[in-house]
């Protein structure tokens, strides 16, 4: 093995290690609370180090958001492929981020955030981090090749305005909280948005 390939074997090993320390400090102690001087002392390297790896204290929580987009991308194909229908798979994916947010609902508000950052970008690499419109996107493709979504909005913009409606609704709950668990909030939003865009 020759030495670069090594290197890159042991600087992932550090990232995943700096990852895995601040996740498990933002739920213990908060995201606001904690500091990146905080993270690198408990993964045993420099304020420098964590700096090489994550910009900004929020670029951590972008790996963590990437993690479960990744995971609901890989439940919306193992579904559709199972044939299951577009819009059950859609209400499926709806929930469990749902459930992610409800579980860790001190993290969504600072990622939610980072998506309208005022620096652009940074809401760039926000935005291209939590491609939730793709994964929307692609299990709305099925419904929109048979004609059953609007044809006057693309499928891209039909995904858009979902996604951001999931955005927006699910962060509201987590900073101010309703009566209702975010399941609920979100099914009436997603409820509410397919009866526009729908073909009835």
């Amino acid at each position: 093995m020759d030495s670069s390939s090594l290197r890159e074997r042991q600087k992932e090993r550090r990232r995943a290690r700096i990852y895995g320390v601040a996740i498990d400090l933002f739920k213990q102690g908060g995201f606001q609370a904690t500091t990146a001087t905080d993270i690198a002392k408990a993964s045993n390297v420099s304020r420098g180090t964590f700096f090489n790896y994550y910009p900004y204290k929020e670029a951590v929580l972008l790996d963590y958001g990437s993690e479960v987009m990744d995971r609901l991308r890989e439940m919306a194909e193992t579904k559709l492929a199972s044939g299951q229908a577009p819009l059950g798979v859609l209400y499926d994916i709806w929930d469990q981020l749902a459930d992610e947010n409800t579980r860790e609902r001190d993290l969504f508000p600072p990622l939610a955030y980072e998506v309208m950052n005022p620096n652009p970008e940074r809401a760039r690499t926000a935005y291209q981090a939590l491609p939730l419109s793709k994964v929307l996107e692609l299990v709305l493709r099925p419904m929109h090749q048979n004609g059953q979504l609007r044809t006057d909005l693309s499928l891209q913009r039909i995904s858009n305005l979902i996604a951001d409606t999931y955005l927006m609704v699910a962060l509201r709950w987590s900073a101010y909280g309703t009566e209702r668990p975010l399941k609920e909030e979100m099914r009436l939003a997603l409820n509410l948005l397919l009866e526009g865009a729908v073909k009835r």
